[in-house]
Parts: structure tokens; sequence; C-alpha cells
């Protein structure tokens, strides 16, 4: 299987922010569901497995006897994105739209710090300007919407989780696409998410048969397929700290969603946030993408 390429494709910061779009749908896909919001997790697994195998064959994939380490991290990333949609499903039903989108997305400062961490290296000036204006930006997302409310406690607690749990995942899967092409990938770890997905729901007595397939569908292909795919696909191209911005398009997607869906509109803040967000991935886009100056280009020869 291909491994992911050391330069960057011309479309993965693209891919990137197609798929943060997509991955905002989720929630509103999981309260759309007639089912436990574990259950709806199995589902948007369950469902989407076959048609990321196929493209996966269709992509030129093989079945093959893969590495004995490759498949210890194939299964932790799994179990542990399993983690992270049964707490973020849980978490979703039990505290506002906007909170759980933002907890559950705490990997924006999680994430890069991590690639800092690896890299053994502190960021630039613009590097640590852009993620001041990308914090900066997710206090004013949270603005009117954001209450530190007991009633919410426990699904923002469960959101957390998921976000921490949701930053292993996407560490795990990072290393992964260093050997192994993104929609085996991602078939495969999906693949290890599905059984402990099922007991999950089952211990918690959910009702997993659904009577609408439509929303959990909709889950599946959108986010799962869609979302997860171009996801896994970007975060072996582009660095920690691009992929860790980028990901609060969701809550500013989210927060459209709820606006069109329930009335939700956005005001003054919320749009100063937007734009705080916007120019701060402008930032670390051209910092990824900038010609190196003559002098780093001879001593790199």
């Amino acid at each position: 299987m291909p491994a992911a390429s050391p330069v960057a494709h011309p479309l993965a910061f693209a891919a990137l922010v197609m798929a943060n779009v997509m991955l905002a749908f989720g929630p509103w896909f999981v309260r759309l569901a007639d089912v436990g919001p574990v259950a709806a997790a199995f589902w948007r697994i369950t469902l989407a497995v076959p048609f990321l195998a196929m493209l996966a064959l269709a992509g030129g994939a093989r079945p093959m006897r893969l590495p004995r380490g490759l498949v210890a991290l194939l299964v932790i990333a799994g179990i542990g994105f399993a983690g992270d949609l049964g707490s973020w499903h849980l978490g979703i039903v039990r505290t506002t739209l906007a909170n759980a989108t933002l907890f559950g997305n705490c990997a924006i400062l999680v994430y890069p710090l991590y690639g800092f961490l690896v890299a053994r290296a502190w960021p630039t000036r613009g590097q640590a300007f852009a993620l001041a204006l990308a914090a900066a930006g997710a206090a004013l997302l949270l603005g009117r919407s954001y209450q530190l409310d007991p009633r919410n406690l426990a699904g923002d607690l469960l959101c957390i989780l998921a976000g921490l749990l949701y930053t292993i995942y996407i560490a795990l899967m990072a290393r992964i696409r260093e050997t192994m092409a993104s929609l085996p990938a991602l078939a495969l770890a999906s693949t290890a998410s599905v059984l402990p997905l099922f007991i999950y729901a089952a211990v918690l007595g959910e009702a997993i048969m659904p009577h609408a397939w439509t929303p959990l569908i909709g889950l599946a292909l959108v986010s799962q397929v869609i979302g997860q795919g171009l996801m896994i696909f970007a975060i072996g191209q582009l660095s920690p700290l691009v992929v860790g911005i980028a990901l609060l398009i969701q809550p500013i997607v989210a927060g459209t969603v709820g606006w069109i869906a329930y009335g939700e509109r956005l005001h003054g803040a919320d749009w100063i946030g937007v734009a705080l967000v916007a120019t701060a991935l402008v930032l670390v886009r051209r910092g990824e993408v900038a010609p190196r100056a003559p002098e780093a280009q001879e001593e790199l020869a």
C-alpha cells in the first residue's frame, strides 16, 4: 500500500476544509436519529465500512499481510475512535450543540502541541500568533452560546473526553498514514470500531434497531465516508498545526446549521470569531506553502 507522500498534495488543504464541513453535520444527524446516541455511532461505522472497503479496492488496495505493529496501531486507533464517538454522541444529547462541537474538538490546541513535541521544536512567532488568533476566535465563537450550566456538566465532560480521545486517534492515524494509503487505513480502523461500539450501546441498554434509516445513512456517508475519508487523507499531508486550527471550521458550520435548522442566529461576536479563525488558517497555510529562502535551499542542498 502506498505511503503518504512527503510533499503535500495540492488538494490536501481543500480536502481538510471539506472534511471539517462534512463532520460538522454529525451532531445534527445524531439528534435526528431514532436510536440511542451510541447506537447511532455504531450505525455510522457499520454502514460506512462497506463503502470504505469498496473505495479502497477501487483505488488499488488489495488484501495483504500487515506487520504486527501496524495491525496493533490500527486496532488501537479503532478502539480509540469508538470511545471518541461513543462519548461525543452521549454528550451531544446532554449539552448544547455549541458546547458539544467546541469541546468535542479540543484537539484544536492539543494536536498542534503534540506536533511540536514530536518535532522537538518550539512554534515560530508566526505559528504562535496563528494559534493565539485561533484561540481568540474559539473564545468568541463560544460567546453567548457557551454556558457553564450544571445541567450541561455531564455532557460537557463527555465531549471533552471525546476531544482528547479524538486527538489520540488522529495522532495514531497520522503515524499509520506514513506507511498506508488513506482509504485502506480508514477502512481497517473503522472496522476495528464496530464491535466496541455495539458492546457500548448494548451495555447502556440503548435502542439499536432504527425505524428511520435516513439520518443514519446520512451520518455514515457524510460524516464517516466523506468527512473522515478526507480528514485521514489530509492528516497524511499537512502539519498538526494546520489540522488543529482547521478543526475550528466545525463549530462555525455547526453554528450555521443551528441558524438554519433551529433559528440560532449568529451575532457580531460570532462573525468576529469566524474572521479570526479564517485569518489563522490563512497564516498557517501560507507558512506551509511559502517557498524556501535561497539560503535555506542552499543549506538543504
